[in-house]
Order: C-alpha cells, then sequence, then structure tokens
C-alpha cells in the first residue's frame, strides 16, 4: 500500500532551490525544460502543509518554502496583484487563484510563517476579480494587467474554488468573513450540481459562455486537455460529490439535497464511469452517450473516486460505500502505484501500460495525498480542519 511517509519524501524532490517547486518527471526529478508553474507550487506547499499539521519531520520548512515562493518570488504580480500561471505565462486564471488560496489556507491553518498574509492576499484577489457574486460563481480568466475578462467560464475553476473557499473559512479568524466563504461556496455547489447536473441527469457539463451558457461541444477536437477536455470528466464528478458533502458539514440545518445530490451524482459516475470501455478502471471521459472518449486511465480519477466514497462512507455510515473505496483504491495500488517513486503514475493506456497522451511524469502529490487522509476521518469544510 502507498505509504504517505514515503510519498512526501517523493514530493520533497520537487523543491526548487531558487524558490517553489517543479514539475516531477517520470524518474523523479523535476524536468527542467518546463517553467516554474504557481498550480504546482501552490498544491505543493498545501500538501506540506498538511503534512505539517501531522508534526511529519521537515514538513515545516518545505511549506514555508513554498509560502515565501508564492508571496516574494517572481509567480506574484507585484505589479497589478495576483499570481501569473507560471514563471512564462502571465495570464491570471482563477484555477491557479484557487489554490493559491488553498495553500494560503492551509498554511496559515498549520501556522506556517506568513501563511495568515498569504491567505489575506490571495482572498482579496479572489473576492474582488474572481468571485461574482450576482452569479454565485467564479470567472475564469483575465489578461495580466486585469484589464480583459476571457469570455469562457468553467465548472473545473469553479470546483477547486469551492474547495478553496471552504478552506479559507476554517482558516480566517472573522466569523463574518467565513460564514460568507462557506455561503459562497454552497451557492456555487447549488448551481452546479443542484442545477446543470441534477437537469442533464447527472451527466455534468464543464464550459460555458459569459452568460453560462452550456458548450456540449466545446474542445471536441482536443477531447485529452488536462484541464478542459471535451464531455462528462468522470473525475470532477466525484469531486462535486465530495464537495457537497464538506459544504454540507459546515452548513447548519443543512438543505437535504446537499446529501441526496453528492448519493446520484456519485452513483452515476461509478455506474456509468466504471469499467465503460469494457475494461477495469475509469475512462478520462466520457461523451453525452455515456461512451467512452479518452480511454486513458488518470490517477487522480482514481484518488477521487476513492476520496468521494470514503466521505460518502463517514457521512452516510453505509457499508457499500466503504467497499467502494476499498475496492478502488486496491485497483490503484496495483495498476498505477510506481514502487520506485512512491508515487502513482498519472496516466495509464486502458490496457495498463504508462501514457503521456495528457499527462508527463508524476508532477502532483495533491490528490494522492488527500486521498490517504480523507480515510476515516470525520467530514470537515476541508482537510487540514480534519487534521486539526
Amino acid at each position: 500500500m502507498t505509504d504517505l511517509d514515503g510519498l512526501l519524501a517523493f514530493a520533497a524532490r520537487s523543491r526548487l532551490a531558487d524558490g517553489g517547486f517543479g514539475y516531477l518527471g517520470a524518474d523523479g526529478r523535476v524536468l527542467p525544460d518546463r517553467p516554474v508553474e504557481t498550480w504546482i507550487v501552490a498544491r505543493m506547499t498545501h500538501v506540506f502543509g498538511l503534512a505539517s499539521l501531522l508534526g511529519r519531520p521537515g514538513a515545516d520548512e518545505l511549506a514555508r518554502h513554498g509560502v515565501v515562493a508564492l508571496t516574494d518570488g517572481p509567480l506574484h504580480d507585484r505589479e497589478h496583484g495576483g499570481w501569473r500561471s507560471s514563471t512564462d505565462d502571465g495570464t491570471k486564471a482563477a484555477y491557479v487563484h484557487a489554490f493559491v488560496v488553498l495553500a494560503g489556507s492551509t498554511a496559515a491553518t498549520a501556522g506556517v510563517p506568513g501563511g495568515r498574509a498569504l491567505l489575506a492576499d490571495a482572498l482579496e484577489v479572489w473576492q474582488t476579480r474572481f468571485w461574482d457574486d450576482e452569479q454565485g460563481l467564479a470567472v475564469e480568466e483575465w489578461d495580466p494587467a486585469w484589464t480583459r475578462l476571457d469570455p469562457y467560464r468553467g465548472a473545473n475553476a469553479n470546483m477547486h474554488g469551492v474547495e478553496a473557499m471552504l478552506a479559507a473559512a476554517d482558516a480566517v479568524d472573522d466569523p463574518v468573513v467565513a460564514d460568507r466563504l462557506r455561503g459562497q461556496a454552497r451557492r456555487a455547489v447549488e448551481r452546479v450540481v443542484h442545477g446543470w447536473a441534477r437537469a442533464g441527469d447527472w451527466r455534468l457539463p464543464e464550459h460555458f459562455t459569459a452568460t453560462w451558457a452550456p458548450l456540449p461541444d466545446y474542445n471536441r477536437d482536443e477531447p485529452a486537455d488536462p484541464f478542459r477536455p471535451y464531455g462528462v470528466t468522470i473525475g470532477h464528478q466525484f469531486e462535486w460529490a465530495r464537495l457537497a458533502l464538506h459544504v454540507r458539514a459546515v452548513t447548519p440545518e443543512a438543505p437535504a439535497w446537499l446529501l441526496g445530490d453528492a448519493v446520484d451524482l456519485f452513483a452515476a459516475a461509478a455506474s456509468r464511469g466504471w469499467a465503460a470501455d469494457g475494461s477495469d478502471g475509469f475512462p478520462y471521459t466520457l461523451g453525452w452517450d455515456d461512451r467512452p472518449v479518452v480511454g486513458a486511465r488518470m490517477h487522480w480519477v482514481v484518488c477521487e473516486a476513492v476520496a468521494a466514497a470514503a466521505v460518502l462512507a463517514e457521512a452516510t455510515g453505509e457499508r457499500s460505500y466503504r467497499d467502494l473505496a476499498e475496492r478502488w483504491r486496491a485497483y490503484g495500488e496495483q495498476r498505477f502505484a510506481d514502487p520506485a517513486t512512491g508515487s502513482w503514475h498519472h496516466e495509464l493506456t486502458p490496457s495498463g501500460e504508462v501514457g503521456t497522451g495528457t499527462w508527463v511524469g508524476q508532477p502532483d502529490a495533491y490528490h494522492l495525498v488527500q486521498m490517504l487522509l480523507l480515510d476515516g476521518r470525520p467530514v470537515r469544510g476541508s482537510v487540514a480542519a480534519a487534521l486539526r
């Protein structure tokens, strides 16, 4: 079974001497030809913040290393505010900023020096540049100077925005701010899950126009895009189901639909996704007819399936979810686990070989660490709060 300490040791190899964390290749070495990417720096900062809460040796320093990189490094735009997507991409993306909020939240919860200041800065940018209170959702992407807003709107960035707002609510000192953030997270879940997913018989659209009209054919010609794939993304449906339960956990007198929708969305992802092409595992994406579009198996999809099942088991007490979590975890350990690194291969072909159609290497410890840490713990707004 995957060992948390071994995985953290692997993740630590992403530390860059000049600041932040790099993209790890299949051999556990930073790929030298890639820029420093904010989403990776933020995710790794979050991971080491969680490790710090667990008292793991060296985690405090690594989390602090990430906080300094996000605060004082070149990814932080001191002139215009916010964070560049990478050292060679100046765009300001909601997806990226959601992870900066998450990193600041976890660092603040763990007492990492500078974490609370990072959170305050990131939250202010999120609230003023990305959160659209009229729509109850976040916009997607700005140019470097915040002068042009891209017309595309996306569910993926909003999903991680929900995660970030819940984590921030658990980390801030002001209960009024915490209540507002939790309310915003609930509104986003209601719009996406209780709205579009339910209306689509639990086939969740991912891509939208500026007025939030669904774009069902978006990226049909680039279906394996790592962040904006065409069709139904099984892993995201598991994530949304789990996030609905995190919202429910911090909502007084929570409406019944939060649990009911999580159960139904999870069931649709599990029944339509597992072995959809006749082979074990979850294809990356399905078409609107439930047939596989991108058959590659992604490690993060298995991780999110296991995490969602584990959280449902905690929320409902039903053994069937625990059985699914154990079954899918065993599948992941058998197929994805890489004993040479302590992490998991990020992509496999349907027949089980290492694939590179969407992901190269093993850059991301975020999904796998959270899968390990959510198992058997009480459901809270955030993973950090469950550890605390």
